[in-house]
This record gives C-alpha cells, sequence and structure tokens, in this order.
C-alpha cells in the first residue's frame, strides 16, 4: 500500500507522467464531479465552518481545526465538530468520547475529541450530524473536511494547501492529487508558509508536548535532543513529521505508512517510538512505556483571526 502512495506521489508532485489509465480514470472521475447538485442554500440556524483541502492526503487540516476550536471555546461559543469518520469500521452515527476506539470512530475524530474536549459527531451524513449537535446546545459547527460534501450548508470554507506540494500537476483525481478543482473560499490557509500575503494566510506547525502512551506522562519535545529514536509516521505527508523531530536535533529512525493505517503490534518497533497524535489514538501500549505522542500545534496570524471575527460576525454568528 505504501508503494502505491509513493509510485502516487511521484506522478502527482514529483513531476513523473501520469499513465493513461490514470488519465482515462481521471475523465470519468471528472464527470461524475460534474453532475453533483450544488451546495443547498439551506441555512442551519448556528454559523458552520467547513475546514478542508482540495487536494487528496494531509495538508495540516487537523492542527487548523483544534487550533480554530479552542480559540472559539475561548471566545465563548460551544463549537461542536463533524466528521465523515474516515477509514472507521461501522457506518452509523455515532458521538465520540475520550474512550473511543478509532476502529468505531475514525482516528481525526478521536483525537479532536481528546484534545479539544468537546462534542464531536461522525456521520456520513454531516449535515444530519450538525442537526444533531445543534439540538445538543452547540452555538457554532465546525466540520472536520467536507468541501465536496453538498449537502452540508456552510457560512464559512476554509481550504488548508501544503505550501511546499501546492495543487501538484494540477489534475483531478487518481490523475492527480484534485478531488476538485481550485475555486474560490473564504480563506485559504499556507501550511508551511510564514507570512500571509494576499493570496492565502500563512501557517505553521509547531511541536508541543510529548505524552507516554502508558503513564501519561508529558515531557517536552527538547527532552529527546541528541537521542537516537524511531519515528512512526502514518499521515499524509510522514516527511513533515520527520523534518520536525529532527530540526529539534533528533536522530531518528523513518517508519512511514498510509494515512490512516491501523497499527498492529508487529507495526511499532523495539526501542523508543515518538509518533503522531493521530497514530498514538491507534496504538496499543500494552507492557510499553517507551512510546510517546507528539503534539503539534497549528500558528496562525493575527491577521486571519481578526478577518475570521468579522466574516463570522457577518454570517449570522449570536455572538455579533
Amino acid at each position: 500500500m505504501r508503494g502505491l502512495e509513493s509510485r502516487l506521489n511521484a506522478v502527482w508532485y514529483a513531476g513523473a507522467p501520469a499513465p493513461w489509465v490514470l488519465r482515462v480514470l481521471a475523465r470519468i472521475y471528472a464527470a461524475g464531479m460534474a453532475w453533483r447538485r450544488p451546495i443547498t442554500a439551506q441555512r442551519l440556524p448556528v454559523p458552520i465552518i467547513v475546514v478542508g483541502n482540495f487536494t487528496a492526503g494531509g495538508t495540516g487540516k487537523t492542527p487548523v481545526i483544534i487550533a480554530l476550536v479552542d480559540y472559539l471555546k475561548a471566545a465563548g461559543y460551544t463549537p461542536g465538530v463533524v466528521s465523515r469518520g474516515y477509514g472507521r469500521s461501522g457506518s452509523g452515527p455515532i458521538s465520540v468520547v475520550k474512550n473511543s476506539q478509532a476502529s468505531v470512530t475514525g482516528d481525526e475524530p478521536l483525537l479532536i475529541a481528546r484534545r479539544c474536549e468537546v462534542q464531536v459527531r461522525v456521520d456520513a451524513d454531516r449535515r444530519r450530524a450538525a442537526e444533531f449537535l445543534i439540538r445538543a446546545g452547540c452555538s457554532v459547527i465546525v466540520s472536520d473536511d467536507g468541501l465536496q460534501h453538498q449537502r452540508l450548508p456552510r457560512s464559512l470554507e476554509i481550504e488548508i494547501i501544503d505550501d511546499a506540494r501546492g495543487y501538484g500537476n494540477g489534475l483531478l483525481l487518481p490523475a492527480g492529487p484534485l478531488r476538485e478543482l481550485p475555486r474560490k473560499v473564504d480563506f485559504r490557509i499556507r501550511n508551511g508558509k510564514g507570512t500571509d500575503d494576499a493570496d492565502a494566510y500563512g501557517m505553521k506547525l509547531k511541536p508541543g508536548f510529548c505524552r507516554n502512551l502508558a503513564s501519561d506522562e508529558v515531557r517536552a519535545l527538547s527532552d529527546f535532543a541528541g537521542s537516537r529514536v524511531h519515528a512512526l509516521a502514518g499521515i499524509g505527508n510522514p516527511d513533515r513529521f520527520f523534518n520536525m523531530l529532527r530540526q529539534s536535533g533528533i536522530q531518528i529512525i523513518e517508519h512511514a505508512f498510509p494515512d490512516h493505517h491501523r497499527f498492529v503490534a508487529a507495526d511499532v518497533p523495539e526501542g523508543p517510538v515518538l509518533m503522531t497524535e493521530k497514530d498514538a489514538v491507534k496504538v496499543q501500549a500494552v507492557g510499553r512505556q517507551d512510546l510517546w505522542s507528539v503534539a503539534v500545534d497549528a500558528v496562525l496570524s493575527v491577521a486571519f483571526y481578526a478577518q475570521f471575527n468579522r466574516r463570522l460576525s457577518a454570517n449570522g454568528d449570536p455572538h455579533a
């Protein structure tokens, strides 16, 4: 599976020509996209903020969602998060709590529930999930992904794009990384760009605390500087995590897995291991004291939050 992902990345981002079969499939995909209904115009009684991307694979969406939810909580809102729960075993709607299993809820919804301590609802029908959370008392809804989910009304759309990868070769899936052709959104955020410009707001990911999976002990990432550890990442762009560890002065042995990989004991090497929070919710720590998750935090500009407040107020903010 990882080999297929590597071959696709070579086509999408490294200039390798797209095989004819992928181009044919991309035309079929484009035809299917053309038949979609437009995004529903029917509004819901609270603001709906959709955070997603036009490309497949990791762009840093989850840290942005966590940052926005924390910001909204601090501003006096009661935010709730809706998600499809990609990769989960079940199909019915479910509320996510701290002791949920990632195999049932999906890894990203469980991570958000644990980090943010807000209501998270998983449902393939995000509109139904949003309505559930509104009835439960949420005053604003943040959608984990969903730019392509036409049934979900939205007050604001936020696109996250990897500054280094961009839109790759600019082709639709599977010949390229695009889920849909880029279109106008309310906010565009470039992960890895240090400054704002007219096209997009900049965003950096900074390492946060490290948490031991068995004991819950918290340490600073700098405590691992100079040591040699295994680095485990099953995310859309593992190199981003590996590079962050190296920049922190840590010698690493890389272990890259496909995005949303379901881990078994044999996947986790012996010896000290640093892994992403998204992976940690799927790794069993039984009998291990040397497994650590590394938090990352999205750093967004003051200008972004100021404009975010203005646009939220203009789209039915009940706090305005």
